[in-house]
């Protein structure tokens, strides 16, 4: 017999009638994270009966570092992505910026501090030079940025001496990829993370009831809520068991630094995209810039910000990598950081097309890559073996964003 939403408990009907509207705009094309999701379960389910090891408390804490410096990346990718143009310089981007800081740091004696605000200076100037290149002179972003690669490529080149390795030495700058905060205070920031999660769902509610909007119920946000506590809270408690194989020398509890780190630039681009004019002109830029632009959008504008805010989240990127490494070489930032990070943003869902995609798909699709390599590694492959994986990942993730667009379009 099929239940309908009338046959169900008052108490569960919104739920339901949530999950309806969720189906149907699965089926007319709006997928959202729905595949990065789905994917993090089966490769999280095939790795652990496969490798124990995988679900380890120390796997899982390293799972955490290697997906930092990849998913700040793919999240100023995503301003660029948004707006159907591409930055092909993010990696090396990184890398310079990343050169900067350890050469002020070791070379020069600068304090962290001074060494960071350079550092992501220098990203933000890069940003701005490919962005009016793009806007002012209009050459396509895919030329501007493949100069810019192979450009940056040789900065990084001479800023270390054509092979140098800089090793860092300053203690806050490590920390940020190799230190964990304490228990308590991991518990504190979870019990901040979901308190103020709850207030802006609750919020949210408020201000779309009283003006007589269409609103998630008050089930639904309950539920969501406690979804975005359990997941937080177990992920707590993994990180704050102990994880060192001789804890007596040397213990290793608690949420690493860069966790935070990643939660907290998530939030704030979060926020800009959906609750600023800023991110709301981004998206309508992305959707159509000529209808943008007689809207009285200031298109240039908003293009050349999302090239800068990409080349500064690179930069970030680059310190975290660098942080990791515990120092900085002529292959910082190139190898397969840029391609990693773009696959991240589409794998996740931001569309390549321009005006879809959210913050949380870089976060997202950047754990499927996590995922796949770690797990694949502790597997045996080898390095052609993973890159084959990841590159069907990505191309799948591609093709369900082109016949999702093309299911979604209106037809003639």
């Amino acid at each position: 017999m099929t239940v309908t939403v009338r046959e169900l408990p008052p108490s569960f009907a919104p739920v339901a009638e949530t999950a309806g509207a969720y189906l149907r705009r699965v089926r007319s094309g709006d997928m959202g994270a729905l595949p990065s999701v789905v994917a993090l379960v089966v490769l999280t389910v095939v790795f652990s009966l496969a490798r124990p090891a995988f679900l380890t408390e120390a796997n899982f804490a390293n799972l955490f570092t290697q997906v930092a410096a990849v998913a700040v990346i793919a999240m100023g990718l995503i301003f660029v992505l948004l707006l159907g143009e591409i930055d092909l310089s993010a990696g090396f981007t990184s890398g310079v910026c990343a050169a900067v800081l350890a050469t002020l740091l070791t070379d020069q004696g600068w304090p962290w501090y001074a060494a960071v605000a350079v550092s992501l200076l220098t990203g933000a100037v890069i940003g701005l030079t490919i962005g009016a290149i793009v806007v002012r002179v209009g050459v396509p972003s895919f030329v501007v940025t493949l100069a810019a690669f192979l450009a940056l490529q040789g900065v990084v080149l001479e800023i270390m001496d054509n092979g140098r390795n800089i090793s860092i030495t300053d203690q806050t700058v490590l920390a940020i990829a190799n230190k964990n905060v304490p228990p308590a205070l991991g518990w504190l920031l979870c019990a901040v993370l979901v308190a103020g999660f709850a207030v802006v769902q609750l919020r949210s509610y408020r201000a779309r009831t009283a003006r007589g909007l269409t609103s998630d119920t008050l089930a639904v946000v309950g539920l969501r809520v406690a979804a975005v506590a359990l997941v937080a809270g177990i992920a707590v408690f993994v990180l704050n068991q102990e994880r060192s194989r001789n804890p007596d020398l040397n213990s290793l509890r608690g949420v690493p630094i860069v966790v935070p780190l990643l939660v907290a630039l998530l939030l704030l681009w979060t926020f800009v995209l959906r609750r600023t004019a800023f991110g709301r002109h981004i998206y309508a830029v992305g959707g159509n810039a000529e209808a943008a632009r007689r809207a009285g959008i200031p298109v240039d504008r908003i293009k050349i910000a999302a090239f800068v805010l990409c080349s500064t989240m690179a930069a970030v990127g680059g310190l975290i990598a660098a942080s990791r490494a515990n120092s900085v070489d002529p292959n910082t930032g190139g190898s397969d950081v840029l391609l990693t990070a773009v696959g991240a943003a589409v794998i996740g869902g931001t569309s390549l097309f321009g005006g879809r995609g959210r913050m949380l798909d870089a976060v997202l699709g950047a754990a499927v890559v996590a995922v796949i390599n770690n797990g694949m590694g502790l597997m045996g492959y080898s390095a052609g073996t993973k890159f084959i994986v990841t590159g069907f990942v990505l191309l799948l993730a591609a093709g369900v964003d082109a016949l999702s667009r093309t299911r979604a379009a209106p037809q003639r």
